[in-house]
């Protein structure tokens, strides 16, 4: 495996809209230890292991775990595997728990790319999202991360918010920018099952913007940082020439990498490709390790038919887009073969330049229409 990801599912306070596996609880004394011995089993079931590319902590609030105990699992996964000397090594960070310390000690850890989950610079925006944070703090954390070193700084901003107008997003976007990161993930709100929003929006008190007013959203966005000197390279995000997430592009480009925490999956490339997941629960994954049984279970076993739609449906989120000529020689057939139907109702939503096929904008604003019909 050449990504690594490790899930630290425990947060101060769950944001209303979140539905991944997390809990808000502290940190148990022995998660890291609980890390290192997952990584210890699957090491010892592969005899040629490949050096780390990317680790990406993820969560959950990782900035909660501290820096010592982010640097004992990193130098576990390097004995056992090995980090590449030009690795990315990414964490995810809450603006509300970080200290000029603690950001130096992530960075000695190891840690090379920061990203904040800063949301919103709107006070009243982040209340509404429940973020544990404020505006002042947000952007405090944005400088902290400077002077501890970080030069690969990426922030998190949330749009298509209850009540919210183009003017209001402008000026996020303009508060943004001024930060001078170098990457902006940029999600539209969504109101995803067995969330307190979606309780709230099931009882008709949140109010949400029509799909008109998401995609002006959208289309500002991409204007406007464009402009700006960003590459919007996936649907959500954009980057500074360079500064490109290379952990996620993992997984859109479908290579494999490694999951471990209880909530986490991995991908694996043999054959048309497997994918794994970790159960999320806590108890359960350290029941496993202590027994040294695998905590993950294989949740899908792709046949060439899901092979193809699964490499569209990554690759087409991209503004690269999936390379046609490489399709062919992989699969055996050409897209254009396979799918003349689907190609045909895209219009010119779907272009192709040179062996690159790729949505427009106007194509990923009706991705999952247009996706759903090669699938």
């Amino acid at each position: 495996m050449s990504g690594l990801y490790i899930h630290i599912p425990f947060c101060l306070r769950k944001c209303p809209y979140c539905d991944f596996f997390s809990a808000e609880d502290a940190i148990p004394a022995d998660y890291s230890r609980l890390l290192c011995r997952h990584l210890e089993l699957v090491a010892s079931h592969q005899p040629q292991r490949n050096a780390f590319q990317t680790i990406f902590f993820g969560g959950g609030t990782p900035s909660l775990m501290p820096p010592a105990r982010v640097a004992e699992v990193l130098d576990r996964a390097a004995d056992l595997f090995g980090i590449d000397a030009g690795a990315e090594i990414s964490l995810e960070a809450n603006p509300g728990t970080l200290t000029l310390d603690d950001l130096r000690g992530f960075r000695a850890a190891g840690i090379n790319r920061l990203s904040l989950g800063v949301q919103s610079l709107n006070d009243a925006s982040l209340k509404c999202l429940g973020r544990i944070h404020d505006a002042r703090q947000a952007r405090s954390a944005s400088t902290l991360a400077r002077r501890a070193g970080f030069d690969n700084l990426g922030l998190d901003l949330m749009f298509a918010l209850p009540g919210t107008t183009l003017a209001a997003l402008e000026a996020e976007i303009t508060a943004f920018v001024e930060l001078e990161s170098d990457h902006l993930s940029c999600y539209g709100l969504t109101v995803e099952e067995g969330t307190s929003f979606h309780r709230k929006f099931s009882r008709g008190h949140l109010p949400l913007p029509d799909e008109n007013d998401y995609a002006a959203a959208f289309e500002l966005l991409h204007a406007r940082l464009t402009a700006r000197g960003f590459s919007h390279y996936e649907i959500s995000n954009y980057a500074r020439p360079g500064f490109e997430c290379r952990h996620n592009l993992r997984y859109w480009q479908r290579r494999d990498y490694l999951g471990i925490g209880p909530g986490a999956h991995s991908f694996y490339a043999v054959g048309w490709g497997e994918r794994w997941s970790v159960p999320g629960d806590l108890e359960r994954y350290r029941s496993r390790l202590q027994q040294g049984a695998d905590a993950a279970e294989r949740i899908e076993t792709f046949d060439r038919r899901g092979a193809m739609a699964e490499t569209l449906y990554l690759g087409l989120r991209t503004a690269e887009g999936v390379n046609a000529r490489l399709f062919q020689e992989r699969f055996g057939d050409s897209i254009d073969s396979l799918f003349p139907e689907a190609i045909q109702r895209c219009g010119s939503c779907l272009q192709q330049d040179g062996d690159r096929l790729h949505f427009t904008l106007q194509g990923w604003l009706l991705y999952d229409h247009l996706i759903s019909l090669f699938l």
